[in-house]
């Protein structure tokens, strides 16, 4: 599947999502939940230091399973600057959300993390559809991750 201009649009707004959450000192992710129709529907970044797991995919799903039909759920996009983690992927697949679009892997995040020296996250980088194989999901985005590598430099105090 190609990544289209829409598909870009929003993936610019998870980006600067992601660069506010690492304004407010918090891990620089964000993510979009698009309708059918393409209009936003809810947005989120991570707040994990307000609690471990404020992470905006997850926040965006219980959103989603509160407000939306599930037919309207299963035709959303979830757009967001890095894969999702195990939890979110469940939830996802849990509240019957449609296609994922993706900037960083998860598995790219944690080569990084590694790399930088930084300690590894207490869950396994799995793939989202590791977790939840009927999920679409389209990623990663390379027009876009080098700035969010750029967050996550900055996040962790790397000045290589």
């Amino acid at each position: 599947m190609t990544i289209s201009e829409q598909d870009l649009r929003y993936l610019r707004r998870c980006v600067a999502l992601a660069e506010e959450s690492l304004t407010e000192g918090d891990q620089p992710f964000g993510s979009v939940l698009v309708s059918a129709q393409g209009a936003v529907l809810a947005e989120d970044h991570n707040q994990i230091h307000t609690n471990a797991t404020f992470h905006p995919e997850l926040t965006l799903a219980q959103w989603a399973a509160e407000h939306l039909s599930e037919t309207e759920r299963a035709q959303t996009t979830m757009y967001t600057s890095g894969e999702h983690c195990p939890m979110c992927a469940a939830a996802h697949a849990w509240a019957g959300l449609g296609r994922v679009v993706y900037i960083c892997s998860a598995k790219q995040f944690a080569t990084w993390c590694a790399e930088w020296g930084v300690p590894p996250s207490p869950v396994k980088a799995l793939s989202i559809n590791e977790v939840a194989p009927d999920i679409k999901v389209q990623g990663p985005v390379l027009e876009l991750m080098e700035q969010v590598k750029a967050l996550h430099k900055r996040y962790f105090g790397i000045t290589e």
